[in-house]
């Protein structure tokens, strides 16, 4: 059988990030006591008035097809939100919602990108950009962030990248899966180097309302590069509604149309009773995703402590998100080995941060969507492995 070439690029290690997970998963299932923290999946309930204001637009049968770029009231629920992130006004037109922030990024790319050109990308980062990227021919530039820096971007190093192929460069700040939120004098930077170099820039925001201590800066307020700045959003992680997939993509107003197009192409609409809920929630406060961020802090705060005295493991306090990296360098593991070795014989499941690139080599990162207790736990069990490492033989790792 024939296939395109697509499928070579679509594949590698971010495709395969998951295979700790799925082992984890399958033993948790035959009954064994796995705490599970590979996987990014808010254990929150999605708030109430987002679910009723979901069943009521059902029973109107709001179930037919929608306008490319999105039902109005959706539309104005955003704009206010671009807005704060800009400080100044974004008007609706210049937003197009998909369905979540995964298919906003992938429909970006498809617009910006084709064969021969480069994306500069900040390693570590997220696992489905590669693919993201390789879909459209493209090619995906590491730029090396430094741990000793809590993973912060310096914009000189992606300057130094920057050649004749470079079309755009792709951020996510709050990161995933560092926690690190970049400064704004690093987003201002970042803003120069774009304009000057007529670069595009990309920034997958969707942990931005997830800070803890830390400014959220959304390229959305550098008015020197507005007209080359692309934001993409999400609902997913700050409301708890990854099922729900409603994400959306805030532009220049030519690209807005490209998008409006493909949109097209691929999905003829989201849903109405889904964009009617998601109205609700980014229109309206919601005291339960403020619970969710202070809870997330909380259990980063529990992990940073309960590995304070584990020999060989090493980790600060995130800006954001819902994640937490552990730095396992000095036990001379590579991540996937320390995984691996860590579920046999703990039941403990963390995601190996190789699959993020060469910069997350010699980290994993835990998921705080665990209760406080069971991360206390998982705390106990990864402080006793790393001692049984401190006692073996280095030549036995």
């Amino acid at each position: 059988m024939r296939f395109s070439s697509l499928v070579d690029r679509i594949s590698g290690e971010g495709s395969e990030a998951w295979h700790v997970h799925d082992l984890a998963v399958r033993r948790q299932e035959r009954g064994e006591d796995v705490i599970v923290l590979t996987i990014g999946d808010p254990d929150f309930d999605t708030p109430r008035a987002i679910i009723d204001a979901a069943v009521a637009s059902l029973r109107s049968s709001r179930t037919h097809y929608s306008p490319m770029r999105g039902e109005q009231p959706l539309l104005d629920a955003i704009a206010p939100h671009a807005s704060r992130l800009a400080g100044r006004p974004i008007g609706e037109e210049r937003i197009v919602s998909f369905p979540g922030a995964q298919c906003s990024l992938f429909a970006t790319a498809l617009c910006l990108l084709e064969p021969g050109a480069e994306v500069i990308v900040p390693d570590p980062a997220y696992v489905t950009y590669e693919a993201v990227i390789g879909s459209t021919g493209a090619t995906m530039v590491r730029v090396p962030l430094d741990p000793e820096r809590g993973f912060h971007l310096d914009p000189a190093d992606v300057a130094a990248a920057v050649n004749e192929r470079t079309r755009a460069v792709l951020i996510n700040s709050p990161n995933n899966p560092t926690g690190a939120v970049l400064t704004r004098a690093e987003m201002e930077g970042l803003g120069e180097v774009c304009r000057a170099n007529d670069l595009w820039l990309v920034c997958d925001e969707v942990y931005g309302g997830m800070t803890f201590a830390e400014e959220h800066v959304s390229p959305l307020a550098l008015t020197t590069c507005d007209d080359r700045v692309v934001s993409i959003g999400s609902l997913s992680k700050s409301h708890a509604m990854t099922g729900w997939r409603l994400g959306w993509v805030v532009a220049p107003l030519p690209l807005v149309g490209y998008l409006s197009n493909l949109a097209q192409a691929m999905l003829y609409g989201s849903p109405q009773f889904i964009q009617d809920a998601a109205a609700v929630a980014i229109g309206e406060r919601h005291v339960e995703t403020e619970e969710m961020r202070a809870a997330y802090r909380a259990r980063a705060q529990i992990v940073v402590d309960g590995l304070a005295a584990a020999p060989g493991l090493r980790c600060r306090m995130p800006d954001a998100g819902m994640f937490i990296v552990v730095d396992i360098r000095a036990t001379m593991l590579a991540g996937k080995t320390f995984a691996l070795r860590l579920l046999d014989d703990e039941l403990v499941s963390v995601l190996p941060c190789e699959a993020f690139g060469e910069g997350g080599a010699g980290h994993v990162r835990i998921s705080l969507a665990e209760s406080e207790d069971r991360l206390r736990e998982a705390c106990t069990r990864m402080r006793r492995f790393s001692e049984k490492l401190a006692a073996a033989p280095t030549a036995g790792r």
